[in-house]
């Protein structure tokens, strides 16, 4: 266990839980039906258990670590629950009110992403993400936060050592030196969950000097950035399409003397991971190679992996496999 594990309420381990399941999900590329599948659960409970609407259980931690090749990260989880549960015997004051599905923006609101840009860059050593949405609010009520997701993984076909290295060598928040704008405002950021290999962050619309939410009928952008060093990152970016978006577009730059190569893969709710339909496109600009891909109107809960290899460098243990959104 780690010294984590002895400090969170009941409450918090559920979440933690339900963030690990989600976690190896995106890492593996999988939808809550496909995983549910692969359990042989219904979907419905899946999305349960990752919402924290439904308790932790043995049977649902052994299953979703085999499935998803987690390397007992989820059972681990299940072991804090099951900790926090025993410690915390004081009888409630209170019969405990029923856990609602978190409203993750704000009631009556509904987000459409116009534009989705992404931009990974690497100078040899770290990757650099630069991601910029337009949101457009067409719900009845204003917006006051954004989340989104880091999670990265080192060696994806040997999860107990990818686990073990995070363990070792977590992300952090110094590291990763997340920034966030709009309307040309920094955002003030709150963190969601803190795991070693996956950050959930609440981009905030507001700062000291004031408030700017995202009204109804209103569009903006919003730009965020962060770094992690190839000893974290690895040989793949993958987005998910997790709100109704028009454009998806990704952008890789390296450094051209490593003659990089691109390819990709598409996995849908209903369709195991295939080629994109079109090719990245590559053009150099100067000491860089870069190879765009856009794609209109994406389908909802699809998933876009990128992957490269640098002809020019041997394969190293750090090239592995990592994820971002």
């Amino acid at each position: 266990m780690d010294a984590h594990s002895e400090e969170i309420t009941v409450e918090q381990a559920v979440e933690d839980f339900a963030a690990e399941v989600a976690r190896w999900r995106e890492v593996r590329g999988m939808s809550k039906r496909a995983l549910a599948k692969a359990m042989g659960f219904d979907p419905s409970y899946v999305s349960h258990m990752e919402s924290g609407r439904t308790k932790p259980t043995e049977e649902f931690a052994r299953l979703a670590d085999e499935a998803l090749n987690a390397g007992k990260a989820i059972w681990r989880r299940l072991c804090d629950y099951e900790q926090a549960r025993t410690r915390d015997r004081r009888p409630p004051a209170a019969p405990p009110a029923p856990r609602r599905p978190e409203q993750p923006y704000a009631t009556g609101s509904a987000l459409v992403v116009e534009h989705d840009a992404a931009r990974l860059q690497y100078d040899g050593r770290s990757y650099r993400l630069t991601m910029r949405r337009l949101l457009r609010n067409t719900g009845a009520e204003p917006v006051t936060r954004y989340l989104i997701r880091i999670s990265v993984d080192r060696y994806p076909g040997d999860p107990e050592r990818s686990n073990a290295h995070y363990r070792a060598h977590p992300l952090t928040w110094d590291e990763l030196d997340l920034t966030a704008t709009c309307r040309g405002e920094a955002m003030h950021w709150q963190a969601k969950h803190d795991r070693d290999a996956f950050k959930e962050v609440w981009l905030l619309f507001d700062n000291e000097h004031g408030r700017f939410p995202l009204y109804p009928g209103e569009s903006v952008w919003i730009e965020y950035a962060y770094t992690v060093g190839d000893d974290k990152w690895g040989n793949w970016f993958q987005r998910a399409v997790r709100l109704p978006t028009e454009q998806l577009e990704v952008q890789l730059a390296f450094p051209a003397h490593l003659d990089p190569v691109v390819w990709g893969t598409e996995t849908s709710m209903t369709a195991e991971a295939s080629p994109l339909r079109t090719p990245p496109v590559r053009s150099d600009d100067g000491d860089l190679r870069q190879f765009t891909w856009i794609t209109a109107t994406p389908a909802l809960h699809a998933r876009y992996r990128l992957e490269w290899r640098f002809r020019a460098r041997p394969e190293r243990e750090t090239d592995q496999g990592s994820s971002g959104d």
